[in-house]
């Protein structure tokens, strides 16, 4: 069983084929660096500097899933002691508590949509 990174796909500019990308395909493409297509054997590369920006992109939300957690259990833990100590009431601490999840999951749908994205690739030019 291979490992793909899930959404991220590339077309090949020989064959037409939309290949999903392995990871060792979008290393090789974040160093610039041709791969073969699986599918017609002949050389790609990522096609510009803005497609390499778009996949660079990618980067910043690595870090997001674990920050939101802590953010959640940071909210949570604040709205319980408010409510020891009496600001807060059970159901408005119920109300904290469910906009903190909801928020967690806008975050998550937001960044799983921005992982799914289609690169465009070229023929990799011979290197002297």
């Amino acid at each position: 069983m291979t490992a793909t990174s899930p959404g991220i796909t590339g077309q090949c500019v020989h064959c037409q084929v939309t290949l999903m990308l392995k990871p060792w395909q979008l290393n090789a493409m974040a160093i610039n660096e041709a791969f073969t297509c699986h599918h017609c054997q002949k050389s790609l590369q990522i096609s510009g500097p803005a497609e390499l920006k778009r996949l660079k992109a990618l980067d910043s939300l690595t870090l997001l899933r674990a920050s939101l957690r802590v953010m959640i259990a940071s909210a949570l833990l604040v709205a319980l002691v408010m409510e020891w100590l009496g600001l807060l009431t059970g159901i408005e601490q119920l109300n904290v508590s469910l906009l903190a999840l909801f928020i967690y999951f806008v975050a998550m749908r937001y960044a799983r949509q921005r992982q799914h994205l289609k690169l465009v690739l070229q023929a990799a030019k011979a290197h002297a």
